[in-house]
């Protein structure tokens, strides 16, 4: 693939695939862009495995355009007001109405011609959607046939690798599920349904304030970073971005590394984190230091099942909170080897850093997308 000389002063991308030398045209969108009309109906619950399902929202319809099934069409594309996605269709399909154009250009191979409203979706702009703003887009394209056909199948190789690395994210994410289910004892158990070799004991009964202690000193020492809700990523006990730096005067709770924060406001939201620095931790967290018991047993604990459903049994309804007594005085199993804690907790820290880093994979291959549609196109 080429770079090209930005001396040249050519209605060309930045880069672009060698053998290609024309400039780009510039048309509005409407004078290309057909939408075809189609009628609807609730389809018979015993039809779902004749149709493909591709719905914007939750109560799909069966759609068909001109009185024709969507495979009367080549290549079309599905225009939502929050989705962009390209099929090329064999049967009809399930869609939901609200919101969806069925779109196709003549002028584009239909892959480009996806890839091209990716580049130029716009962001809403008040109560108009995102179709009646893309029809007034001026749009830069190439008229070359070859030129389309490659730029689409190299971003269809890329979403490709992209969805291939989501799905892997995914599959580790159902796997930890498992694992918290299974790692820790169900209801009325006395050991878990899977457990190391070499531990043989029942778990023991304790209450949580047995298992850690709740600190609550306070400080607005302006040296050390700042923890709140914004910064975690929900459910998976990381940072989104560096907080190193982010120091200010605010006052919250003091924790040091191998306390835990946990997040009651709206407990349901998953704001945990295990912490590996000390600082200060800002808005509704509770800070737990545990006590004769292995940090990252704790952190995997308040993750599991039981946990999440007696912090979740919460006091409000706009502004839920996790309800301190309750959770404190619940009784937990855990093991009474340290031994056997640690190297439960040793697998969920290494399940995490594995997920961490899958997703920081994926993220940086949604980057590298995004500099590519900069780019590749005008």
């Amino acid at each position: 693939m080429a770079k090209i000389d930005d001396s040249v002063k050519k209605k060309v991308p930045e880069l672009r695939f060698p053998g290609f030398t024309d400039d780009w045209e510039e048309r509005k969108a409407k004078e290309m862009i057909k939408t075809h009309h189609f009628r609807s109906y609730l389809a018979e619950p015993n039809d779902v495995g004749n149709y493909e399902v591709i719905q914007q929202g939750d109560k799909p319809i069966a759609g068909y355009a001109n009185g024709e099934p969507f495979e009367y069409f080549y290549d079309v594309t599905l225009f939502g007001d929050h989705t962009v996605s390209l099929f090329k269709p064999t049967k009809p399909f399930f869609i939901a109405t609200d919101g969806v154009k069925i779109i196709s250009a003549d002028e584009f191979d239909g892959r480009y011609f996806y890839v091209t409203l990716e580049r130029y979706k716009p962001a809403s702009q008040g109560y108009k959607r995102h179709f009646t703003i893309l029809k007034n887009e001026d749009i830069w394209f190439t008229t070359n046939k070859d030129e389309q056909v490659k730029i689409g199948t190299f971003f269809k190789q890329l979403d490709e690798t992209i969805a291939l690395h989501q799905r892997k994210l995914d599959l580790l994410k159902e796997q930890k599920k498992g694992y918290l289910q299974k790692m820790f004892p169900k209801n009325g158990a006395k050991v878990p349904e899977l457990r190391f070799a070499g531990f043989a004991d029942d778990w023991e009964e304790r209450k949580l304030s047995d298992i850690v202690s709740r600190l609550s000193k306070s400080s607005n020492n302006s040296e050390l970073p700042r923890v709140e809700f914004e910064d975690i990523v929900s459910g998976e006990g990381r940072l989104n971005k560096d907080v190193s730096h982010k120091f200010d005067d605010r006052k919250g709770i003091l924790f040091s590394s191998q306390n835990i924060l946990y997040g009651k406001l709206r407990p349901y939201l998953k704001n945990w984190l295990l912490a590996d620095f000390k600082g200060i931790a800002l808005g509704d967290f509770w800070v737990f230091k545990p006590i004769n018991s292995d940090p990252k047993f704790v952190y995997s604990l308040i993750q599991s099942n039981h946990y999440q459903k007696v912090a979740n049994d919460t006091s409000g309804t706009k502004m839920p909170r996790s309800d301190w007594k309750k959770v404190s005085s619940t009784e937990f199993q855990i093991p009474s080897s340290l031994e056997e804690q640690k190297k439960i907790g040793s697998f969920f820290k290494k399940l995490d850093d594995t997920i961490a880093l899958h997703q920081r994979k994926l993220d940086l291959l949604k980057e590298q997308k995004k500099g590519f549609l900069q780019k590749m196109f005008v």
